[in-house]
């Protein structure tokens, strides 16, 4: 078990608005998947079409799409599980300051990640060289409930054998913080004016909250 921290044992990270800046890649990902089935465009301007396509699980955005058919929603899911994650890629972009965290913080806590993502965050992790931090990445795939449900987190607690106080949610979004209330894992807020344990705009900032517990 890593040592050098007293109280916080693991850091779990969100990724879309946390661990990247994911949105062309979302809105491009779904309009994919709207234009296959001649659905109309997405909305840009309509702030509750884009808070959908960047917290909510993909199959809980295409029920949303897709409601009142059930043999068109299997098959808009079924396609959307076909498209090569690979051509979405360009659209990513790491956060400022995460990687140069990570490298802080690896030999000293333990890293997971707790996304919406479905089939997708193995490869991001991959792709951009941050495999080998997270011991531990939890998706809406290996659960029956995804975020908000605490389940996600619930898993993490498990794996590490640790109590909720002894981790921390870095995550942007109001299911990130409720998902974190429900599970007792506090909540630190990134990017956001989320209520929680901390709010911080930086990445590196994290490392203050924790030297913070040693006192």
């Amino acid at each position: 078990m890593p040592q050098g921290i007293n109280s916080y044992r693991t850091v779990i990270y969100d990724c879309d608005g946390v661990m990247f800046e994911s949105f062309e890649a979302n809105f491009a990902f779904y309009s994919k998947v709207m234009a296959k089935f001649g659905k109309p465009p997405l909305d840009r301007n309509s702030q509750e079409i884009m808070h959908l396509l960047h917290t909510y699980s993909s199959k809980d955005v295409l029920a949303h799409f897709f409601a009142g058919d059930p043999r068109e929603l299997a098959a808009a899911l079924s396609f959307a599980a076909s498209i090569d994650y690979r051509e979405l890629l360009p659209y990513m972009h790491m956060e400022a300051g995460f990687i140069e965290t990570l490298q802080i913080l690896y030999k000293k806590v333990n890293l997971a990640v707790c996304t919406n993502r479905s089939n997708s965050m193995d490869l991001l992790l991959e792709d951009f060289g941050l495999t080998p931090y997270f011991g531990f990445v939890m998706t809406a795939a290996k659960v029956e409930n995804p975020k908000p449900h605490p389940e996600p987190l619930l898993k993490i607690l498990e794996h590490y054998r640790i109590s909720p106080r002894e981790a921390l949610f870095v995550g942007d979004s109001e299911l990130d913080q409720r998902s974190a209330e429900a599970a007792g894992v506090p909540f630190v807020a990134y990017k956001s004016h989320l209520p929680g344990l901390a709010r911080i705009e930086h990445h590196a900032e994290i490392l203050a909250i924790l030297e913070a517990c040693r006192a």
